[in-house]
């Protein structure tokens, strides 16, 4: 057991040491069976937690299982409830998986990159996925929490959800099969934020500085377009009627145009030659194609965190409604019915999730053939008829004889003399 610790632990070392501590490790058999192999291996172990967790290391682990913890707490449900145990492995299956990608991905991508953008990104990304932790928490189970009396209950009744159960009771939240969704795509966007701000993906700080740039500008927008989800209870209670409609032209412009710009910025600053060879230009086009994709995929992790965190707060504390709804003189049934419809459209934000990255793909692509074309590679070309080879170049000519002339210029005549 302590053997298979010992090799488990080394993925915890950079690649460079890796190879020395596994060999430290193997010749723990050349020592005699007993209490020496034993002090050998505890030696060993000492050395791997003194090279895999250093001060800085370690602090940053100190942190991140505080916040995992807090978030975790908060999250965590009510056996009582009907989705009790579907609730309680997404939070604990989210927080492992936070918790161990990092390592696998330093074995498969390598360490983070060395720019302090690369950390921003990553260090932003986990935290904008662990504030979604109790935050979706919240918010999931309360369609279906039924209000004990009063005005709510009417509302509650009257919204149709008069069969989920008795007052004060609760239904949970999303069942197995939507928990394991929000899992995978959770996991598809700590793969590709840890992927980004790796060495291995040779992504420029100005690239990931020009994606995450455009990316906050776009979930502001998205943000300020719709706070509390996508209905038309609830899509914009801060600037309604026409005041919203140059936010909502923006964020058409941004969720199609800004994979484009950040594309275009970050394939000119990758490098301000202009001209270059065919790899050179490659390369322009690979920063510009992940500048889009993350610059999308930043907007829609930045409007989700900022609206369910939105649509939680207004459920925890009701004294913030009026607030929230920008409504001081509306009633507590009414702004229980916005808060109501909100939570049960919350989902709208996943759905973003989903396409935006699709689309920064596609429009980033796109920008980078019409904007930032491929060169082609100097010298003949091959003709497209498919034909034999044309005949090869013409021989040299002969050296001219001694005295530096032509054999045969006695014989030329110039045509004006």
């Amino acid at each position: 057991m302590i053997a298979a610790a010992g090799r488990s632990a080394t993925w915890l070392l950079p690649g460079e040491r890796r190879e020395w501590v596994e060999a430290l490790w193997a010749e723990a058999h050349e020592v005699p069976p007993g209490l020496a192999r034993l002090a050998w291996r505890a030696g060993g172990i000492w050395m791997l937690a003194r090279e895999g967790l250093m001060p800085r290391r370690l602090g940053r682990a100190v942190v991140f299982a505080v916040a995992a913890a807090a978030a975790a707490w908060v999250a965590w449900p009510d056996s009582s409830i009907l989705h009790a145990a579907a609730d309680q492995f997404g939070v604990i299956a989210t927080v492992l998986m936070l918790a161990g990608m990092p390592l696998l991905a330093r074995r498969l991508f390598g360490p983070v990159g060395d720019s302090r953008t690369a950390r921003f990104v990553r260090v932003g990304g986990y935290a904008a996925i662990l504030a979604l932790i109790p935050a979706r928490a919240v918010v999931g189970p309360y369609p279906l929490n039924v209000p004990r009396q009063g005005p709510d209950l009417r509302v509650f009744i009257a919204d149709g959800n008069s069969t989920h159960g008795l007052p004060g009771t609760s239904a949970g939240g999303p069942p197995w099969s939507g928990e394991i969704f929000f899992l995978i795509l959770t996991a598809c966007y700590v793969v590709t934020i840890l992927w980004l701000t790796s060495r291995r993906a040779s992504a420029a700080p100005a690239t990931l500085a020009a994606g995450t740039g455009v990316g906050i500008v776009f979930g502001l927008v998205m943000y300020v377009v719709a706070p509390l989800g996508l209905t038309q209870y609830a899509t914009n209670p801060w600037l309604p009627g026409w005041r919203v409609d140059p936010f909502v032209a923006l964020a058409w412009v941004l969720l199609f145009g800004g994979p484009v710009v950040a594309g275009v910025l970050a394939a000119r600053w990758y490098c301000r030659r202009p001209g270059g060879s065919v790899k050179l230009a490659q390369a322009r086009a690979g920063q510009g194609i992940v500048a889009g994709v993350l610059a999308n995929l930043v907007g829609a992790l930045f409007v989700t965190v900022l609206g369910t965190g939105t649509a939680a707060l207004a459920i925890e504390a009701p004294g913030l409604r009026p607030l929230v709804f920008h409504a001081p003189h509306a009633s507590e049934a009414a702004a229980y019915g916005h808060v109501l419809h909100a939570s049960q459209h919350i989902q709208m934000y996943v759905v973003m999730c989903v396409i935006f990255p699709v689309i920064g793909l596609m429009m980033s692509g796109t920008g980078m053939a019409c904007f930032m074309p491929v060169p082609r590679e100097s010298g003949p070309q091959p003709d497209g008829g498919g034909g034999p080879p044309g005949p090869g170049p013409e021989p040299a000519p002969e050296p001219p004889p001694p005295g530096g002339r032509l054999a045969d210029t006695e014989d030329r005549v110039p045509a004006f003399s």
